[in-house]
């Protein structure tokens, strides 16, 4: 049984400035906002054997009540932020390490206290190697000063159900992540694979490191994931967050929604 959520944040364009500016189909013009490209932010939890697994945290958002939103989403699954053990960071842009701090009345603390987190290293030195609008030190001050960072270097393990894998592609240190609990193979690719649409098309984008390297790793996944059973978190879908692969009826395959409804 799938037991992986999306902590869907919401919806956004971003622009040549990489903000990421909320946005709403049904309100806003997407003529008005040139140059854009449209997103999702779907962290994911998963409820594993050993404790709670989140990939990725998003950007830091707050809900109305003035709580971050990755917390309210994991509260209305029923647990707390502090049950997360695991935090899996595939890279460290901002849209998807803005909920690793939570920044509040002038204090900042670690979102998710009892947790290690789990970062590249060569992704953590390029975070702090130069002036980029796409990371933000702040955040990763609060990180290193917790005691709760564990940098890995390459691919490896941090237990027997987690496994990672150093991909590069997006950025030169993204790594995926590989977590085999409750029967499930759970694949995380971060922005390698962001999106299932992604899967079909035969293209370089230009917002990866090594568009040619992302392009292939994307079939890489696919050919190997369909063919054993793996259920794909998506951090960017518009469409299907959390799918797996289903043969139809001419041979071909399609992804399927498998997310808990």
């Amino acid at each position: 049984m799938v037991q992986a959520y999306s902590l869907y944040e919401g919806s956004f364009s971003v622009d040549a400035s990489k903000a990421f500016v909320p946005f709403d189909a049904e309100k806003d013009d997407p003529l008005t906002r040139k140059g854009s490209i449209f997103v999702h932010v779907h962290p994911f939890l998963i409820v594993a054997d050993d404790g709670l697994i989140l990939c990725d945290t998003g950007l830091g958002f707050r809900a109305e009540n003035g709580n971050l939103v990755i917390h309210e989403n994991i509260r209305k699954l029923g647990y707390e932020p502090e049950d997360v053990k695991y935090v899996l960071m595939s890279h460290l842009h901002k849209d998807h390490t803005g909920g690793l701090v939570d920044f509040k009345d002038g204090v900042a603390r670690v979102s998710f206290p009892n947790a290690e987190y789990f970062v590249q290293q060569g992704e953590w030195e390029q975070a702090y190697a130069g002036e980029n609008s796409s990371y933000r030190t702040d955040i990763f001050d609060v990180i290193q000063r917790s005691g709760n960072l564990v940098l890995v270097e390459g691919d490896g393990q941090v237990n027997h159900q987690i496994s990672y894998e150093l991909n590069g592609g997006h950025t030169p240190n993204h790594q995926a992540f590989h977590i085999h609990t409750g029967g499930e193979h759970y694949f995380f690719g971060g922005d390698v694979l962001p999106e299932p649409e992604e899967i079909f098309k035969n293209f370089i984008a230009k917002y990866d490191y090594d568009g040619r390297r992302a392009r292939d790793l994307r079939q890489q996944y696919w050919e190997e994931g369909r063919v054993a059973e793996w259920v794909y978190l998506f951090y960017h879908s518009k469409t299907i967050a959390i799918g797996q692969a289903e043969q139809k009826p001419d041979g071909g395959y399609k992804i399927i929604d498998v997310s808990v409804k």
